[in-house]
């Protein structure tokens, strides 16, 4: 899978298309990504003990044919890979050439 968690895409095709968010979720089996802020749906609660029924807006995945990552320049490109000078593989985006940085998560 391309796509990386915390990537800034565009959705391209949908009901939310032209929409920029980062990607929040990867599910890489089925090929699928959640984007912050895109393709919300309303979800129900049921009251239980007491507690009230609640509608909660919620976030469902979307297909990564769906979006295009964004590239320095905002504008929608596509990922290639390259092998680095210390053997590593590298993505970098195919209209401009150059490197994407991958962020360091902390974990707590």
């Amino acid at each position: 899978m391309k796509l990386k968690v915390g990537d800034k895409v565009l959705v391209t095709t949908g009901k939310d298309k032209g929409k920029t968010g980062t990607v929040v979720k990867v599910d890489p089996k089925l090929e699928r990504v959640v984007v912050e802020g895109v393709n919300k749906y309303v979800k129900h609660i049921k009251p239980v003990a007491g507690r009230a029924g609640d509608k909660v807006l919620v976030e469902r995945y979307l297909a990564t044919a769906k979006v295009a990552i964004l590239n320095e320049k905002n504008q929608p490109d596509r990922i290639g890979y390259q092998v680095a000078k210390d053997g590593s593989k590298v993505r970098v985006f195919k209209k401009t050439g150059t490197v994407i940085t991958e962020k360091k998560e902390s974990k707590k």
